[in-house]
């Protein structure tokens, strides 16, 4: 008698997130709306507790379905978006960043929760628009995260992280952040103004908390030619940091260690304002801990495919095109996947930190250089070195950065003396960008089509599913790699 197979629960879930994911993107194309009709699947949930053919089948059907009913509701707002294009609109919006000064004297920000007051063929106005809007213009000195604006000028639809642009615009502040959040971040930017000078402390901002709207343009280039741009920008290793230093504490259960690592996540969120990456990361070192604490082991691709799942349900403008949002999620694939099978490939145990630092760095390079060489055209030859040798400083520059920016709001007449050692240790690692950024051919020109760049992709997956292979038929042991670096 033949035997029906049966699947495992987390290859469902897995195929699941798969199909919503699928379902996400071909809603840009394909438009359904709910219907009562869709109640006919509820008595087939039954099914998925016999975990067979037809389980795996009715896994798919509902994750395209709920991809494509998620991602069509998104799709009116953004046709509600490129009905504005070239409109002047009035609305009103509340800033997620603080302003900074650009182009020709104008304030510039970035907002949701946006209103359209009046403006474009709408008949109903107060209308909710979706996204996340870029604001530049005029008419107040400054804006800060919280403050709610009154915008006029013509909208403009954008891809990527922002929805849409509003320049020149006409601002009015209508509403005032109390938030004391909001309020001490700007006095812990203050204090660190305050401690180290210019650019020492938009450098030791930007390793704290991601903020790289004041670092100089030349800075900030020579980052980018050498592959570490990434450190000023708020991320999962901002999180890794904080909840590995946790765990070196000795507390006396593990209990203390997750509520204390809990805290500092929810704190390092709030500070540095719901940004789409580090509610990314936050989402995935939650899990990680979750994981932890009960000793249970999630598997990477699983981990990875759920929490881009739930973050692309959340909001679909994510797989329509933030370039972020796959760029960590390339990221944590090389971390989580590939650098456990070079390290079991290439060594019999565990390798040591700084090995496995470097590893896992080549291995997210690995990862992100195709989309990046296809979206900017551009391939950093001293990356891997760079990396190497700043990337190991950063906690500690971390460190020493907050004991500066606290001494300069609260200390600010000793604020020089405290400040003396992030002073030393961020001259040095911007004296090495500088010196790596300035060397010949630091960076070249590498522009790659789409269908190169998926290509160099599937050549990559086939080389994982092949060392995988391999290393189970020798019955080598894959080391455990952590986001969080949290041992078993």
């Amino acid at each position: 008698m033949r035997l029906v197979k049966k699947y495992r629960r987390t290859t469902l879930i897995t195929v699941g997130c798969l199909s919503v994911l699928l379902g996400l993107g071909l809603s840009r194309k394909v438009n359904i709306q709910p219907a009562i009709w869709w109640l006919v699947f509820a008595p087939l949930l039954a099914i998925l507790r016999t975990k067979n053919l037809a389980s795996l089948l009715l896994v798919i059907v509902l994750g395209l379905g709920v991809g494509l009913w998620r991602g069509s509701g998104f799709m009116q707002k953004a046709n509600d978006l490129k009905a504005l294009s070239g409109y002047k609109v009035t609305i009103q919006a509340t800033a997620t960043t603080d302003s900074i000064y650009g182009n020709k004297a104008q304030i510039e920000f970035t907002a949701n929760r946006v209103q359209l007051l009046q403006g474009g063929s709408f008949q109903n106005y107060n209308k909710p628009l979706a996204g996340n809007f870029k604001i530049s213009g005029f008419g107040e000195k400054m804006v800060y995260r919280g403050d709610i604006v009154q915008v006029s000028g013509k909208l403009y639809p954008m891809r990527g992280s922002n929805q849409a642009r509003i320049a020149y615009a006409q601002l009015q502040k209508v509403g005032v952040s109390t938030n004391w959040i909001n309020k001490l971040t700007r006095n812990f930017n203050a204090g660190m103004q305050n401690a180290l000078p210019e650019p020492l402390a938009s450098f030791g901002l930007g390793l704290l908390i991601g903020q790289r709207s004041t670092l100089p343009t030349d800075i900030l280039t020579a980052l980018t030619t050498v592959g570490l741009v990434h450190i000023v920008a708020v991320s999962g290793y901002n999180l890794t940091i904080l909840v590995r230093a946790t765990q070196r504490v000795k507390l006396r259960s593990k209990y203390q260690r997750l509520v204390i690592s809990l805290v500092l996540i929810g704190l390092f969120v709030l500070i540095t304002g719901f940004s789409a990456s580090i509610v990314r990361a936050a989402f995935v070192s939650i899990l990680s801990l979750w994981a932890w604490f009960y000793g249970r082991h999630i598997k990477p691709i699983l981990l990875i495919l759920f929490a881009a799942a739930v973050t692309g349900l959340v909001n679909p403008f994510y797989v329509w095109g933030d370039l972020g949002w796959y760029l960590s999620f390339l990221a944590f694939f090389g971390v989580l996947v590939i650098a456990p099978l070079i390290a079991a490939r290439l060594f019999k145990g565990r390798p040591k930190m700084l090995t496995m630092v470097l590893i896992e760095t080549l291995s997210a390079e690995i990862m992100t250089l195709p989309l990046i060489m296809m979206t900017f055209g551009k391939l950093s030859l001293v990356a891997l070195l760079a990396n190497v040798i700043v990337v190991p400083m950063v906690p500690f520059a971390m460190l020493l950065g907050a004991i500066a920016a606290a001494a300069g709001t609260w200390l600010t007449p000793l604020a020089g003396w405290f400040a003396w050692p992030a002073k030393i240790l961020l001259t040095y690692m911007l004296d090495i960008v500088r010196l790596l950024s300035q060397l010949p051919h630091a960076a070249i020109n590498g522009s790659i089509s789409v269908v190169q760049m998926l290509i160099l992709y599937a050549l990559v997956l086939f080389l994982v599913l092949v060392v995988s292979i391999h290393i189970r038929r020798k019955n080598h042991k894959l080391p455990a790699v952590s986001i969080l670096g949290i041992s078993k």
